[in-house]
């Protein structure tokens, strides 16, 4: 039984709260015995001494009858005895009548009043002594009262403990169910992700409400199952588009090559290496741009530099020569922490694609835009429509004629610049624009 418990984080808990609450609760107890006790004795005392108290002072004016029953001063305190130094006494109430003296306690001139407890042959007493007088001859009053229950029996503690031990139970009990209660989620979650299979990653957990650890906890397991599902899907995505991008120039040097092979007196072997050479250029190209795809995303943190955007945008212009010029509007110090080889392949693809699609000129601005720096693009070319603003992003996505095969590029450049943007945390999309394209990059500024 001890392992099962320690073996469940459910059971130790409830043990360490078990633990605390009997660390907590046992002195807590005995504080309340030992407090409750002196409170009680302090007040029995005090009632005594009173009443002793007064009794002298009584003696001393002859206010007391002899041999008459002193009357009671405090109903409470009902032994009351005048005793002379010899030892006889003089005066008593009617409780101690045919009793020995109550003490054998006798103060002194110095030490006048004396609290303290006797067991007399059929009871115990707390009782007071007090010398009547400093005189050498003075007689003692004692004034006491039987030893209440409280403090003659064990009573107390029997109740404190049992309290105790009640609450040690209550405690151990609740922790028990609360417990419970509260990894009822994480045992659902267990459950549910031990359903979830390498074949189909979009199971999800179901996420409790709230904000607590145990819904933290869900949202997490959620986000890594949505991770690893997309990194599943691209993986399944990279395959799928190899094999059908990579077929058809494939198809056609295998058909030119093998032309040349039955045919070889009719084959122009210039023509033919030049094809070829466009088909593994193109090939190439395609392959380059999968694996870039497959890469981003990963180890992105440990490479991450910090770069002026504007100054990114001068340096990649001046390394090519494009057929349409490009008019800047650049915005000083709009500052981005990323991959230089990544963010600089984006605006790459932004401008190759706008120098294919543009009619006279494209314009590239860098501004900021409260915590954001953004980068757009803009050609004067074809509009782009809204329900095709989305799906341009996929990959080996074309709209027509104009974005083919033989208009350069590998149909991966915008899905590139997407995923790119996605692993630094930014977005990017086609605006509104009258009048040609507009593709805006969002990314957080530092």
């Amino acid at each position: 039984m001890s392992r099962l418990w320690a073996s469940s984080l459910r059971g130790r808990v409830t043990l360490v709260a078990a633990a605390v609450a009997t660390a907590v609760l046992i002195p807590v107890g005995t504080g309340t015995i030992v407090v409750a006790r002196s409170v009680v004795e302090a007040n029995v005392w005090k009632q005594t001494r009173d009443t002793a108290e007064q009794v002298a002072a009584e003696w001393r004016v002859g206010d007391l009858p002899l041999g008459a029953a002193m009357p009671l001063i405090d109903p409470s305190v009902d032994l009351i005895q005048v005793v002379t130094p010899s030892g006889q006494v003089v005066a008593t109430s009617d409780a101690a009548r045919n009793l020995p003296p109550l003490s054998d306690v006798w103060p002194t001139a110095d030490n006048r009043v004396i609290s303290t407890t006797n067991c007399l042959p059929r009871q115990c007493v707390h009782l007071t002594a007090v010398r009547a007088s400093p005189s050498p001859a003075a007689n003692v009053v004692y004034a006491g009262r039987t030893t209440p229950g409280l403090l003659d029996t064990r009573i107390l503690e029997a109740v404190v403990l049992t309290q105790v031990l009640v609450l040690i139970a209550l405690a151990t009990w609740t922790t028990w169910l609360v417990m419970g209660r509260a990894l009822r989620p994480v045992g659902a979650m267990r459950a549910e992700l031990d359903a979830v299979n390498a074949s189909d990653l979009s199971s999800r957990v179901t996420q409790p409400p709230g904000k607590d650890e145990v819904a933290q906890l869900a949202r997490s397991v959620n986000g890594t199952l949505a991770r690893l599902e997309r990194s599943a899907y691209q993986q399944r995505r990279f395959a799928s588009d190899a094999s059908h991008e990579l077929r058809t120039p494939i198809a056609g040097l295998r058909a030119q090559l093998e032309s040349a092979q039955l045919y070889p007196e009719d084959t122009d072997f210039i023509a033919l290496v030049d094809s070829a050479l466009r088909d593994t250029d193109r090939l190439e190209a395609i392959i380059s741009d999968l694996l870039l795809l497959a890469r981003i995303g990963s180890r992105v943190d440990v490479v991450k530099e910090r770069m002026d955007l504007a100054a990114l945008v001068r340096d990649e212009l001046s390394a090519r020569n494009d057929r349409l010029p490009v008019k800047l509007m650049l915005e000083e110090g709009v500052v981005v922490e990323g991959v230089r080889l990544q963010l600089a392949r984006v605006l790459t693809n932004l401008l190759d694609n706008a120098q294919r699609h543009a009619e006279s000129i494209i314009k590239v601005a860098v501004t900021r835009d409260g915590d954001m720096a953004v980068l757009a693009v803009e050609n004067d070319g074809v509009e782009i429509a809204r329900a095709d603003r989305e799906s341009i992003f996929e990959r080996f996505t074309r709209l027509d004629a104009a974005r083919s095969r033989d208009s350069g590029g590998t149909g991966l450049g915008l899905a590139i610049a997407r995923d790119v943007a996605v692993a630094h945390r930014g977005e990017i999309h086609v605006e509104e624009y009258c009048g040609g394209a507009r593709f805006v990059l969002r990314l957080p500024a530092v």
